[in-house]
């Protein structure tokens, strides 16, 4: 069984050397070591020395050569606008005191689907459209510090 031993982060790998992807939700892509069947149904072991959040457009670096791309599932989520880019940063300020994870999108935001959290977001003058699409938030500023995917510690 193909093992996928390094993470490389997105343009930090050689795209044209993927040999399959695989496709997983929010909640999947913190892993150490699982079996998880890449999108064209062959089996693979993830095996890091530490658990990661794979991101969209990652490469998992397979042992016997090649990469494999991590792609982010559409999932259920909240897409966040408002009138102004003042009551969309209210709104951004209001989802991060309760750290919920978040996407930051060029011109709205994007969480993960929760009716409470809506009616707050709606409250504070922001307008919901409920989607499906992939869901890759910030990672955080003390979660990635000092830790590129792909560089010894």
């Amino acid at each position: 069984m193909r093992r996928a031993i390094t993470v490389h982060t997105r343009g930090h790998w050689p795209e044209d050397a993927a040999v399959d992807s695989v496709t997983l939700a929010y909640l999947d892509r913190h892993r150490r070591r699982i079996r998880l069947v890449a999108d064209s149904g062959t089996p693979f072991l993830l095996d890091l020395p530490r658990a990661q959040h794979l991101t969209e457009g990652d490469g998992l670096e397979l042992d016997n050569g090649g990469y494999m791309r991590v792609r982010a599932a559409p999932e259920p989520v909240i897409e966040v606008v408002a009138d102004s880019p003042t009551d969309l940063l209210r709104v951004a300020w209001h989802l991060g005191n309760r750290h919920l994870p978040l996407q930051i999108l060029e011109d709205r935001l994007r969480l993960r689907a929760d009716h409470v959290i809506a009616a707050m977001i709606e409250g504070l003058g922001g307008r919901i459209t409920w989607a499906q699409a992939p869901f890759d938030p910030e990672i955080g500023a003390y979660a990635g510090a000092g830790q590129a995917h792909d560089e010894p510690h």
